[in-house]
């Protein structure tokens, strides 16, 4: 019996994953990054800006002209296409200093064709509490491109609406720390895994002692550290250093229904199975015609639809999976059949209701 359990706790001690460092594992509470977001004007757009219809923007221009002392009347907006309404974001890093700079995004609002050109009015950049914490301003880049002719033809290349400001942000002010110097550090497993809570306690007890590090549940974890600043960083350097077993990846294969792309994980396994997979294609095509009536019979000239129905059905090839198939296999027995992305699908839920994989599907 004994050699049993032993034998039992050993291979239960064999990790299938490469050791990562610590901090790839973990998030620690109360250091994170902060999401601030702003609304501006982005002026000197060649004729590309919104329209007039785009009251906002019209009535945003006004209300900074009045900030320089020109006073307009407020039936009488300004209608310029030089200039578009946008929302700013940008992402405050976790203990940011006052001076730092940030990269921003600018995205437009209204129905402005292109931000090509453009650049962005002095901007607030707000926090979830209202708080600026932010000032941005500077030119556009934008990767996309808009052309259109006299004639309302038009050619749009990527996303000319959507540009960013590479350091284009200073921050303003620091965000409070979330957790008090004197307390513990905790962790947060990315991915909750009872076997990687273990592996992490193991580590770190095995680098500072017994009873430094103790796990609250599969996904969060308890450190104790330093109140000292200067000690505390210096911890905390050793806790990146350490390198931590993680636990068995679940199988899982992601489907995205909307672009038909599916992704899947190195352990997803196929049992035993057997997968015969045809399509069906029917192809309508429609032709207007005329039906002209005889000579002096006094009919009309009636339009006449002509429609052809083609269907057209693809040879089913049987595939044969032996008993626990890598994903090579799979990926290369499916490539085989011939199946495109959104067949694929059609196959891996057929194989789960059949019971032969496993792994979780995941739709989003």
């Amino acid at each position: 019996m004994k050699t049993l359990i032993a034998g039992l706790l050993s291979s239960l001690l064999i990790l299938p994953a490469a050791a990562r460092p610590l901090l790839e594992l973990v998030d620690i509470q109360g250091v994170r990054d902060n999401q601030l977001v702003g609304y501006g004007l982005v002026v000197g757009l060649p004729g590309s800006g919104d329209k007039t219809q785009i009251k906002f923007a019209a009535q945003s221009l006004n209300n900074m002209l009045k900030q320089f002392g020109v006073q307009l009347d407020e039936s009488n907006l300004p209608k310029s296409k030089n200039v578009a309404a946008v929302a700013v974001t940008a992402t405050l890093p976790a203990n940011a200093s006052p001076g730092q700079t940030l990269d921003v995004t600018i995205m437009s609002l209204g129905d402005a064709k292109s931000l090509h050109g453009g650049s962005l009015m002095l901007t607030p950049l707000r926090g979830v509490d209202g708080k600026v914490y932010a000032l941005a301003q500077g030119n556009l880049v934008v990767g996309g491109l808009n052309a259109t002719g006299q004639s309302g033809s038009s050619v749009t290349v990527n996303v000319p609406t959507a540009g960013i400001i590479p350091s284009g942000a200073i921050v303003e002010r620091s965000v409070a720390q979330l957790y008090q110097p004197d307390s513990d550090i905790t962790l947060n497993l990315r991915q909750p895994d009872y076997q990687t809570a273990r592996n992490v306690v193991t580590a770190i007890n095995e680098v500072f002692g017994p009873d430094v590090a103790r796990a609250e549940h599969k996904g969060k974890l308890k450190v104790s550290a330093p109140a000292d600043a200067n000690s505390r960083i210096t911890f905390m350097s050793m806790l990146q250093d350490i390198d931590v077993q993680e636990g068995r990846q679940r199988p899982r294969v992601v489907f995205n229904s909307r672009t038909g792309t599916v992704v899947m994980n190195d352990v997803v396994r196929v049992k035993r199975a057997a997968v015969s997979h045809g399509s069906l294609t029917i192809t309508i095509s429609e032709q207007q015609g005329v039906s002209q009536p005889g000579p002096f019979s006094n009919g009309t000239t009636m339009p006449v639809q002509n429609s052809a129905v083609n269907v057209e059905e693809r040879a089913a090839n049987m595939m044969l999976w032996p008993e626990g198939s890598s994903l090579d296999e799979i990926v290369k027995a499916i490539n085989a059949l011939g199946a495109t992305p959104a067949e694929l699908m059609s196959i891996l839920i057929a194989l789960d209701n059949a019971g032969a994989l496993d792994a979780e599907l995941l739709v989003i």
